[in-house]
């Protein structure tokens, strides 16, 4: 599982540093994300609260407000300039 979290991780990281599509920019945000989530999940049962749990669906809360808002912006910047490319 933690491997897991590792390879997703580090796609992300690749997909932020490498793209200059701002979609493809988010998927990967979205991919650290996700990794931080499996993390959460994966080392959960160690806390004697199970705060893992918690912490993951307060993370999945973020993730999708901040997809909707992100894309929103990423539509009307390419709807006004063209393309949704970074410079």
């Amino acid at each position: 599982m933690l491997l897991l979290s590792a390879l997703l991780f580090c796609l992300g990281l690749v997909a932020v540093i490498t793209r200059r599509n701002a979609i493809v920019v988010l998927m990967g945000v979205e991919l650290l994300f996700n990794a931080a989530n499996l993390n959460f999940i994966y080392f959960a049962p160690a806390d004697p609260l199970h705060q893992g749990r918690l912490w993951a669906l307060l993370v999945m809360a973020i993730a999708a407000a901040e997809a909707a808002v992100a894309l929103a912006i990423v539509l009307r910047v390419a709807r006004l300039w063209g393309t949704p490319n970074l410079q």
